[in-house]
């Protein structure tokens, strides 16, 4: 698999600085910004790859004039109903204990008040408790066991959320961990192809954003976190200004990706600041994965030329109704709907394969 050279990156980087565009087809102004006639904004949302569904059903509950905080929460449920999606709710890859903690953050734009939950279990639908903890709680972030009582409060149901596909990987991922063990790698014959692939630990988001026709932005991001994490870690998606920000006179950013390097650059608090300073979209979100590659020094963490070994994706969309998805690594896609339906389009690249 072929990379892109130092020299590459860097020649591409300062062609940046001076103005040029990075890729084609890595920005959407696929509607007018406003309507003059009537002064509203195009109605759009904004979501990961596999938010498809999360941006369609979102989409039709803005135009319906529903909250658009409710409206990306009902899309990424979708997402964490599903137990074939091993990224976020029932059927989330777990830690290394084979217990599944999630994580979810909620932000409101029009009343700047948010709310989150981290390593919570049992519980499928993280984004809907982190609602109740921004609105009927004066804090931001419940953990653990407190999260886990709070939701019980509410009424929200427990259930075992290891389906037996993603046990089967991660008793996969436990039994080729180690040659120096009692645990023995099962025979090829039994072992699903599709259990094979995850053995690359890989993480596994769903962030939603939306805006409806006042202007008003809302996200949210979910999450099961980096399959195998040691018990009680919290990534990036339920820190606010990391996993998802918005200002709502701004624009709103949300991430996927690897946590740690979001939490040590609060990405998405960054590239919204950046927008506010006249910064497109793509262009945000391109200048926060180079600061990202320029404090990535740890050598465990670095290809040979110098990559990082990661990767990390950014969904924003600002106040005027433009948007961009952006990847440390391509081709990588992200999806929209809007006026024009549903679908996915090309993230602008720092780096090809």
């Amino acid at each position: 698999m072929s990379t892109l050279s130092r020299r590459r990156f860097l020649s591409t980087a300062g062609a940046a600085v001076v103005g040029l565009p990075l890729l084609s087809k890595s920005e959407g102004y696929a509607q007018p910004v406003s309507d003059a006639s009537t002064g509203t904004r195009p109605v759009r949302v904004v979501s990961s790859a596999n938010g498809q569904e999360a941006t369609r059903t979102a989409y039709e509950m803005i135009t319906a004039g529903r909250d658009p905080l409710d409206a990306v929460i009902a899309g990424v449920n979708i997402v964490e109903d599903d137990p074939e999606d091993t990224s976020v709710g029932l059927g989330g890859l777990p830690n290394e204990d084979g217990v599944v903690e999630l994580d979810a953050a909620v932000m409101h734009g029009p009343t700047h008040r948010a709310g989150a939950v981290a390593s919570l279990q049992n519980i499928r639908n993280p984004s809907k408790v982190a609602k109740l903890v921004m609105e009927q709680t004066d804090h931001v972030l419940l953990v653990g066991e407190g999260a886990l009582r709070f939701a019980r409060a509410h009424g929200f149901t427990e259930e075992d959320l290891l389906t037996a596909k993603a046990r089967g990987i991660w008793l996969y991922w436990k039994q080729t961990l180690s040659e120096r063990d009692d645990w023995l790698t099962p025979p090829d014959s039994v072992l699903d192809a599709d259990v094979a692939e995850f053995f690359n630990r890989p993480t596994g988001t769903i962030h939603c954003a939306g805006i409806n026709s006042a202007g008003d932005m809302s996200c949210v991001t979910t999450t099961s976190g980096l399959s195998f994490k040691i018990p009680g870690r919290v990534g990036d998606s339920p820190i606010i200004g990391a996993g998802l920000y918005v200002d709502n006179a701004i624009g709103s950013c949300g991430s996927t990706g690897r946590g740690e390097a979001n939490l040590q650059n609060l990405c998405s608090f960054a590239a919204v600041e950046l927008m506010r300073n006249g910064m497109s979209p793509k262009d945000a979100g391109i200048e926060i994965l180079r600061r990202v590659v320029a404090h990535t020094t740890e050598k465990r963490l670095l290809r040979d030329d110098g990559s990082p070994n990661f990767g990390l994706k950014f969904y924003l969309l600002a106040k005027d109704g433009r948007y961009a998805g952006v990847s440390m690594w391509g081709p990588a896609r992200y999806s929209v709907t809007d006026e024009q339906g549903t679908r996915h389009e090309d993230c602008a690249v720092l780096y090809e394969r």
